[in-house]
């Protein structure tokens, strides 16, 4: 297996657990940004998987794929729902319940 597959991996990961936190996020506070931040993150999770399954053969094209995923799955607007939460609570998606 060479670098690059493990590159297209970690890409890929990347973008499923900033999808899983938003789901988390959208969850307890049921913000309509979360939600379609998720939705968003899902579709390019899609398109990573594709990418990573392509790098294998074709590192080019691949990574291509992948890096054009993680474009598409670029940050929006949010709202700030963490406020003075420390850097773990942040990582791990944990907020107040909200509406």
């Amino acid at each position: 297996m060479s670098i690059y597959v493990y590159i297209a991996l970690f890409g890929f990961i990347s973008i499923i657990y900033l999808t899983l936190r938003d789901i988390r996020i959208y969850h307890r506070t049921k913000i309509e940004s979360y939600r379609k931040g998720a939705l968003k993150g899902m579709l390019a999770g899609a398109l990573a998987l594709v990418g990573m399954g392509t790098t294998a053969g074709n590192p080019q094209i691949g990574l291509t794929i992948l890096l054009v995923a993680i474009y598409f799955n670029g940050k929006g607007v949010r709202e700030n729902v963490f406020k003075d939460a420390p850097l773990i609570k942040r990582l791990l998606g944990e907020t107040n319940i909200g509406k």
